[in-house]
């Protein structure tokens, strides 16, 4: 039995059964019938895996346009990462409000983030390895991206006793008011 909680803004945290011995453990981390049951009917067309080698490496807020914008189900295999998914549908009561956690693959937690919403995480311990299923593909043509520290948005992002890793691409971001956003 998978259990849901929504921690606000419509983002919710997933948490599967792990089932260990002697040998380790197995986990189904998910599954369409398993998932319909507990009212999460959605349909995945892409897998993704991140190894980020320094805690306090940054990827993101990115977040895909229409026509193919992606729900995103983000999980924690190695480490740990602060996950944030911030709401940037102009037209939602809650545009530019944010909600994170930490994933870990000790908590065994994912979070489901919704089309609509830009999403990023810090690692928070080295060589932490976070995997997710999308349920568009990757476009580079609709791609956006918005400054994970725009103090508009205010994100309380960890102190991981270092500077922030960032790509190139998020060195330059727009703040989320300069960014072109959802409707």
């Amino acid at each position: 039995m998978i259990e849901v909680r929504e921690i606000g803004l419509g983002v919710r945290e997933i948490r599967v059964p792990r089932f260990g011995d002697e040998r380790g453990f197995f986990s189904e981390t998910w599954n369409a019938a398993t998932w319909r049951k507990a009212g999460l009917d959605y349909s995945f067309v892409q897998d993704n895996h991140s190894l980020s080698a320094e805690p306090g490496t940054v990827r993101g807020l990115h977040y895909q346009l229409p026509p193919t914008p992606q729900l995103k189900l983000v999980r924690v295999t190695r480490g740990a990462v602060f996950d944030v998914a911030v709401d940037v549908r102009r037209s939602s009561p809650t545009f530019g409000q944010w909600v994170g956690l930490v994933l870990s693959a000790r908590e065994w937690n994912q979070i489901l983030v919704p089309e609509g919403f830009a999403h990023g995480f810090m690692t928070l311990e080295p060589d932490t390895e976070v995997q997710y299923k999308v349920s568009a593909p990757y476009s580079a043509a609709d791609e956006r991206v918005i400054r994970y520290d725009d103090p508009a948005v205010g994100i309380e992002w960890p102190d991981p006793g270092n500077a922030a890793i960032l790509s190139a691409k998020d060195k330059v971001a727009p703040s989320l008011a300069e960014a072109e956003v959802f409707a």
